[in-house]
């Protein structure tokens, strides 16, 4: 079954746009009388009612205001910014850095006990060397025109913040694909010691570190777009122009079901070190 990421956000926008429209109907407005009343030009109505524009806390109070629904405004406003927070541009989240990304984080991961993580691309950030972080967050400020590289003092932050896989209380279940261990994003040298920190790293007794095999066969998931889910409350998911937050319960189950089918697949302890031995070997 394929997964939208960016469903729930635009699930979201699109009821806010539903009772907006819904609201005008109510009242007996076409939409240029709408706009009229509010002050902007009909196509704008058009634009918030068919979830291209998203309206601000003025324009829905307006829109209320003319609908002879003022005291619906407040809820209105609530539910569109819940909705515009979902989908989060990273040209917005890095502006002032990638070091204050990774900190930003910090206190989501000290309220999480279970972390749920699957990547089909790249070690996972939980489980990051500090050379290998720098190599991925170099290449990220790079492809998205950090205005400040602080690469170097971001991976710093990110290995900081995995102190957490130390922390009592807390399970780690960690999925990726063999393909992970093979993409290089660091030097010979750095990925070495990433791929010595991944034996390490899953023996922790609060870690399950699971490879699926490029050769694992009857795979009834196939390589699916990383996410991270935390505790049963939220999934972060990484898409290339953003970061979508999930927070709709049914979602979030859907994004369970995935997980754990994935992690069905994968193999562990003896057969996921050989594996990870074999990535280690073919450095040379």
């Amino acid at each position: 079954m394929s997964v939208s990421p960016s469903s729930s956000a635009q699930a979201a926008r699109e009821a806010v746009a539903r009772r907006l429209r819904d609201l005008r109907r109510e009242a007996g407005l076409t939409v240029k009388e709408l706009a009229a009343a509010c002050g902007w030009h009909h196509a704008k109505t058009s634009r918030v009612e068919n979830a291209l524009t998203a309206p601000s806390a003025r324009d829905i109070r307006a829109w209320c205001e003319a609908t002879g629904a003022a005291g619906q405004a407040q809820d209105l406003i609530v539910q569109s910014l819940n909705a515009e927070s979902m989908y989060r541009e990273w040209r917005h989240q890095v502006r002032n850095g990638l070091r204050q990304l990774q900190e930003g984080s910090a206190r989501l991961f000290q309220d999480t006990e279970l972390f749920r993580v699957y990547s089909a691309t790249l070690v996972p950030g939980l489980l990051q060397t500090e050379g290998y972080a720098a190599g991925v967050l170099a290449s990220a400020a790079r492809f998205r025109d950090v205005p400040v590289d602080d690469s170097a003092a971001a991976a710093r932050a990110r290995v900081e913040r995995s102190r957490v896989l130390h922390e009592p209380g807390r399970r780690f279940v960690l999925v990726v694909e063999e393909a992970v261990l093979r993409c290089r994003m660091a030097d010979e040298d750095a990925m070495a010691a990433q791929l010595g920190f991944l034996l390490t790293a899953g023996a922790l007794p609060a870690v399950s570190l699971g490879i699926i095999p490029m050769a694992a066969t009857e795979r009834t998931q196939w390589p699916r777009e990383t996410f991270h889910v935390y505790d049963d409350k939220l999934v972060s998911v990484e898409l290339v122009s953003a970061r979508v937050r999930i927070s709709q319960p049914s979602e979030i189950a859907l994004y369970l079901k995935a997980f754990e089918e994935l992690r069905a697949t994968a193999v562990y302890g003896a057969e996921a070190r050989e594996l990870v031995l074999r990535a280690i070997e073919a450095l040379r």
